[in-house]
């Protein structure tokens, strides 16, 4: 077989092709699965060794050459399409000018104002912490032994120094250091909730390194499950803006709270999807976890620096950026991560869109 009139054909029509269509059609042809020339790489296998020695270069040099041809053809294409489309387009600039852009309010931080908003109606002060924290705030004083698989290095951030006293320094894996700070520098009774940023080894649809939560506190005499489960009813009624929401409570276990509860929230399946409202043991209806939560454990209370026979306490979790995603029909958790302006402007708020009980706590842009 003649290569070398082969390869000369083959880089004629390439050399001929005026759109990427036709060239496609082409490399499609040579180098496909059943093109001419991945047909002759397969005869190789059937030929004595003296004669693969001689033929396989030929066939192997005519197919660099044929590909290189190819992807240059492609180039010099794509670029004539590309000055072809410049030479086109104009701008007039006597026209007047276009609409200032607007900004939005991110979704994290209208969902952040309206739990300030909520709480606060209920008694609650906002309070912050350190998102680089020691290992006591972040899990000892937190009732974390040293054995517990969330100080493992593939879910915490740790950094290399330590501080002054020895201590470990991590990034935040929850907001519930706050709690500690909040207790030894205030003392009880306290009503707090502490949002912020915090973050963990994780990355999916649903899961960020980077996430925000927000965490409450109540330190007061004579405080029970009772008092947990109505501020959360409270809670969840006027974010959701919903009276029918029903809560079901699960026995749980977290470290920082004996007993420890989850908390599901009833749903009903509408035009396929998930809304929250109703029984979640009703036809048609289910139950969806949204947060956990229990009393202080008694230990934690001591860390906080107050007398457990004195003072009790509960206290709950949630992720904010999943509260806001159930709220607005959001379904993919990097998308709050991805600095699109076109997602933003979709979901963010008008900044005079104030969140209020009496307005709304839920009014889009």
């Amino acid at each position: 077989m003649d290569y070398a009139a082969t390869r000369e054909d083959a880089l004629a029509q390439i050399a001929a092709a005026q759109d990427l269509g036709t060239l496609e059609t082409l490399r499609v042809g040579f180098l496909g699965k059943q093109g001419s020339i991945s047909g002759l790489l397969k005869t190789l296998g059937g030929m004595l060794p003296e004669e693969r020695q001689q033929v396989g270069p030929q066939i192997h040099a005519l197919r660099e050459s044929v590909s290189e041809a190819l992807a240059a053809r492609k180039d010099a294409l794509e670029a004539a399409a590309l000055a072809q489309r410049l030479a086109g387009e104009t701008v007039d600039l006597t026209l007047p000018a276009p609409e200032a852009p607007r900004g939005s309010i991110h979704p994290v931080s209208q969902v952040m104002d309206e739990l300030a908003e909520i709480f606060a109606d209920m008694g609650f002060a906002v309070a912050t912490g350190p998102e680089i924290e020691d290992d006591w705030h972040n899990f000892g004083a937190l009732n974390i032994p040293e054995s517990h698989p969330a100080r493992a290095m593939h879910d915490t951030f740790y950094f290399p120094d330590q501080d002054g006293e020895g201590r470990a320094m991590l990034l935040r894996t929850h907001t519930s250091p706050v709690q500690i700070r909040a207790m030894l520098a205030q003392g009880a009774p306290i009503r707090i909730i502490a949002p912020g940023r915090v973050y963990r080894s994780d990355s999916d649809a649903t899961h960020t390194p980077m996430f925000h939560q927000v965490e409450g506190l109540v330190i007061d005499k004579g405080i029970h499950l009772g008092h947990l489960k109505w501020t959360l009813e409270t809670f969840l009624k006027a974010f959701f803006e919903r009276d029918d929401i029903v809560l079901r409570l699960r026995p749980s276990y977290f470290p920082f709270t004996e007993p420890s509860v989850e908390v599901d929230v009833g749903f009903a399946i509408v035009g396929g999807k998930r809304v929250l409202g109703g029984s979640g043991d009703a036809p048609g209806h289910g139950w969806m976890e949204l947060l956990g939560s229990g009393m202080v454990n008694r230990k934690v209370i001591a860390a906080g620096g107050l007398d457990p026979d004195e003072w009790q306490g509960f206290a709950f979790g949630a992720g904010i950026d999943r509260l806001a995603m159930l709220k607005y029909g959001m379904d993919d958790l990097r998308a709050f991560f991805d600095g699109d302006a076109r997602w933003n402007r979709h979901y963010g708020f008008n900044p005079n869109d104030v969140p209020t009980l009496s307005g709304g706590v839920g009014t889009a842009a």
